[in-house]
């Protein structure tokens, strides 16, 4: 049992670390919901077979073996009945692994399948429940639970029907050696309590090959956990620190330069980046804007190497970002995403989690700059107030205001802020601009937005069109010469503003 805990333990620590380093490409291989079967159920499945293998396969062998020794040291003519005995014992075990193999392989994919519906209800439950969607979800939940079901009761019936098969077996054999040793008895050749010992050993033989008949009967399953643990753990990491890294130099200027950079998404048959050019001075705040998939996001998650591109090159400080090593690359970022991704814990953790060492000031800092401390200081626990996992005890404005609080503490030189503020209304977003324009003066800022509002100041605007920047400038010289970016801003502001 120690044994097999011990083994179960570092898997999961060996995929927890793997699963770690992987990039958004491996990601897009193995889904979260068969991640998490993998490293808890199939986990389990080799745990359970190594310590059977270790209870029963050293112990039946020797059992057995001993078995046959005595036996044909008893009776060496009746050496055929053990090996009739063994043959059937093989035979049906050879059957049942036959039938349940294929099966096994089902099981796990089906409890994917389960693991994945459940997550859908448990974190879309809000969604599910606003379209009345309860009855058709339980449906869809019950055509998983039952799939699995009906795999399991499949199994359990072939193996169940063993038992009596193998216990059938042994009366056939002893009725046999009383047959055929009874003969011997009457011809003298053979004292009635060697036979009755012969039979003795022979059933004891049967019992070690069924003691290791389920032993078979898990190893199946257990060969496909192993086989499924090991797709992770073998599984190549395509971004890697390089071989000889080189050092940004001190002190660090935060210029990002694109030159021609091209991206194709892994397995994609197209490249959804196209000659990517552009450069990023020191203290400058670039945004990006652009029709919803013309490849804003993509843009600024090439620069941390969340992926790596596939032609051209990015260069951070002057140095490719492929020749960094990726935590010094990283440790220059400050990085908001998308989805405001809060931890459970507390207010203090989740700001913590980007600056171990950061003080109360400086947290106290990020939050005024992120337009967070009037909701955060406006209850008694302050900083220690509870965060439900997910966050999900805030609002979508107040998750991403945090979020963005989270990566102003790191006190970064470059600052990602990929479409943060769409949960903000217009008065906080322009509150939080104009706090960053004002502490974050020397680092270089990337803000992909949707909002026109949002990046109006810019230094320098992309506007990407199809994975092409179509025209780059300031706002005013894209008004005036940029379709695109007229036709957005137009829609979204008075032409009194936008000419303002």
């Amino acid at each position: 049992s120690r044994m097999a805990a011990g083994l179960a333990r570092n898997l999961r620590r060996l995929i927890f670390e793997k699963v770690m380093r992987f990039s958004s490409g491996e990601f897009s291989r193995f889904s979260t919901a068969s991640l998490i079967t993998r490293s808890t159920n199939d986990i389990t499945q080799v745990q359970m077979v190594l310590m059977m293998m270790v209870r029963m396969v050293f112990y039946a062998p020797i059992i057995g073996i001993g078995g046959i020794i005595r036996a044909v040291g008893k009776s060496a003519s009746m050496w055929w009945i053990i090996a009739l005995a063994v043959g059937l014992v093989i035979l049906l075990i050879a059957i049942a692994m036959l039938i349940a193999v294929p099966k096994f392989k089902v099981i796990q994919s089906l409890i994917d399948r389960l693991n994945l519906v459940a997550r859908e209800n448990l974190t879309g439950m809000m969604v599910v429940r606003a379209f009345n969607r309860q009855a058709s979800e339980e449906q869809r939940f019950d055509a998983a639970n039952q799939d699995l079901t009906r795999t399991n009761l499949f199994i359990n019936r072939v193996f169940v029907i063993m038992m009596p098969l193998m216990m059938f077996i042994m009366n056939v054999i002893s009725i046999l050696i009383i047959w055929v040793g009874a003969h011997q008895v009457a011809q003298a050749t053979m004292q009635v309590g060697d036979m009755m010992a012969f039979m003795q050993y022979v059933m004891q033989i049967m019992f070690a090959f069924l003691m290791m008949s389920f032993m078979f009967i898990m190893l199946p399953r257990a060969d496909v956990s192993a086989n499924r643990i090991a797709d992770v753990l073998e599984t190549e990491v395509s971004i890697h620190d390089p071989a000889e890294p080189q050092a940004f130099a001190r002190p660090f200027r935060p210029t990002v330069e694109f030159r021609q950079v091209s991206f194709r998404y892994p397995d994609a048959e197209e490249d959804v980046l196209h000659g990517i050019s552009f450069t990023a001075g020191a203290g400058q705040t670039v945004g990006i804007i652009g029709t919803t998939g013309s490849g804003k996001s993509t843009v600024v998650n090439l620069i941390p190497r969340f992926y790596d591109v596939t032609g051209g090159a990015i260069l951070v400080d002057g140095v490719d970002v492929r020749q960094v090593r990726m935590a010094e690359l990283r440790q220059q970022i400050g990085y908001i995403p998308q989805q405001s991704n809060l931890f459970s814990g507390s207010i203090e953790s989740n700001l913590l989690f980007a600056e171990e060492g950061a003080d109360e000031a400086a947290m106290r800092q990020a939050l005024e700059i992120a337009q967070a401390s009037e909701f955060v200081f406006s209850g008694e626990q302050g900083l220690a107030a509870e965060v439900s996992q997910g966050g999900s005890n805030f609002s979508g404005g107040q998750k991403q205001r945090l979020s963005i609080a989270r990566a102003l503490v790191k006190q970064a030189p470059i600052y990602i802020f990929d479409d943060s503020f769409s949960a903000l209304d217009y008065k906080t977003d322009a509150a939080l601009r104009r706090a960053i324009h004002q502490k974050l003066g020397d680092s270089t800022v990337f803000i992909v937005t949707q909002r026109v509002a949002t990046i109006k100041n810019a230094d320098l605007i992309l506007v990407l069109d199809e994975g092409r920047i179509i025209d780059q400038g300031t706002h005013h010289q894209l008004m005036e010469r940029c379709e695109v970016y007229r036709e957005i801003a137009l829609s979204q502001i008075s032409q009194a503003e936008a000419l303002a």
